[in-house]
């Protein structure tokens, strides 16, 4: 063998970052958490996986999580996602890409600048995410317009600039009045941004965005198989009252807005615990509302469970505007609530007897928010009630609200990975 006379060993796919890991781990028997970094963990990975040092890849994959979820604020994961694609095969079964792919998709893509996430990597993103069960943050539209001017990037400055332009963003978009249409500037090169975008649009489920989108705004642009737009065509004609998801696979928002407000709650109740327990320790009825802001489009849904019933529980939806956390939310223009005596609560657009009474410990109410319609409906134990007839016109920006007194307690008990499936435990 060569290294018999030459008294070394080659590994010429492993580079030095990597081997120190390597090395590290087998005289230590062990890795500092300190000795991984951002630079190195792809590195270190591939080594162990070449070396079949399954522990190790198992402490990477460990420390990785944890690094993340200590410092979310700094999330590195796209820049992994796309060494990780330079450096590996694509497989599902690897547990720091599955790891990786995961952590991507909880991040908004309209805050990822683009160059941090390679158009292989992001390839990769969409095929494991499209049409599955999985959290993602962003839009189905967004996902378009992230991997139009992605494609534009890979072409010329110039048209990723003009794409830059052609694309605005789902909140540019709701601000526009009437129509969505843009500036039909010309695209240089659109033929070279289209076979560019050949890679991803096959991941993109067009049917999850808005028709008058596609029509404004996609289509001119000339970069998506006119094939595509047809049957999407085909398909919303077929489907008008079609309630599809904006959002492919289980969509997610910040897991830190669902929490109760403290800046948002009435006088004498009591946020504790993390901000997931509020409770009436004594006084008349207040509100308290959640962090979460629910807004542009889509259906949210949350469950509110009454463990302690007080003399009337009321759960639904405010605006913050003119809202006074220190009244029941039913008595306010600005508050939809469902109480527990069965009826929907609003000045002037109230309905009795929408459903049986819940006055009672453990009563589970489903609230399902649908802001493309501007409409509101309740499920109450199990069982699912109509819209709410007069609540046909609710604003375009919402937050979950409660009202109670004493003895009520209310327990969020949401879990992240279900996204605007936002469980409220009372």
């Amino acid at each position: 063998m060569k290294e018999s006379y030459e008294n070394k060993i080659s590994f010429p796919k492993i580079n030095s970052c990597g081997m120190e890991i390597i090395l590290e781990y087998i005289y230590t028997g062990s890795i500092k958490n300190e000795s991984l970094t951002k630079d190195n963990i792809i590195e270190a990975f591939y080594a162990a996986d070449y070396f079949q040092l399954p522990d190790l890849q198992d402490f990477i994959v460990k420390n990785f999580k944890n690094t993340l979820e200590k410092n979310n604020n700094r999330n590195y994961s796209p820049e992994l996602l796309s060494k990780f694609a330079g450096k590996m095969p694509l497989t599902e079964d690897n547990i720091l890409l599955c790891s990786l792919v995961e952590a991507v998709a909880t991040i908004p893509l309209n805050t990822i600048e683009f160059g941090r996430l390679s158009i292989t990597g992001f390839q990769y993103l969409l095929s494991c995410t499209y049409e599955k069960e999985k959290p993602f943050a962003t839009p189905e539209y967004e996902v378009f317009r992230y991997s139009a001017i992605l494609a534009a990037k890979q072409v010329s400055n110039d048209t990723y600039k003009t794409l830059m332009e052609r694309l605005p963003t789902l909140k540019q978009i709701e601000q526009m009045e009437n129509s969505v249409r843009v500036e039909n500037k010309f695209i240089p090169d659109h033929k070279k941004v289209a076979k560019e975008l050949e890679l991803l649009v096959e991941f993109i489920n067009f049917r999850r965005i808005q028709g008058q989108v596609l029509v404004d705004i996609i289509e001119p642009l000339e970069i998506v198989p006119a094939k595509i737009i047809l049957n999407i065509y085909r398909h919303n004609t077929k489907s008008i009252n079609s309630d599809i998801n904006h959002f492919r696979g289980i969509s997610i928002n910040n897991c830190t807005n669902y929490v109760w407000d403290e800046s948002a709650c009435g006088p004498e109740l009591i946020i504790e615990d993390n901000g997931k327990v509020v409770y009436a320790p004594n006084g008349q009825w207040r509100s308290v509302r959640a962090k979460m802001l629910l807004e542009n489009i889509g259906i949210y849904e949350w469950d509110v469970i009454i463990e302690k019933v007080c003399t009337w529980s009321w759960v639904g939806v405010c605006a913050s505007e003119n809202f006074n956390y220190g009244e029941v939310a039913g008595t306010q223009f600005s508050g939809w609530v469902l109480g527990s005596n069965g009826s929907c609560c609003n000045p002037g657009n109230s309905l009795n007897n929408y459903c049986p009474p819940f006055h009672y410990d453990g009563a589970k109410i489903t609230v399902h928010l649908d802001i493309n319609r501007r409409t509101c409906s309740f499920t109450v134990n199990g069982t699912k009630y109509s819209e709410v007839s007069a609540w046909n016109n609710l604003p375009s920006k919402l937050y979950p609200v409660v009202s109670l007194k004493y003895p009520g307690r209310f327990r969020d008990e949401f879990d992240c990975k279900k996204s605007f499936d936002v469980i409220l435990h009372i």
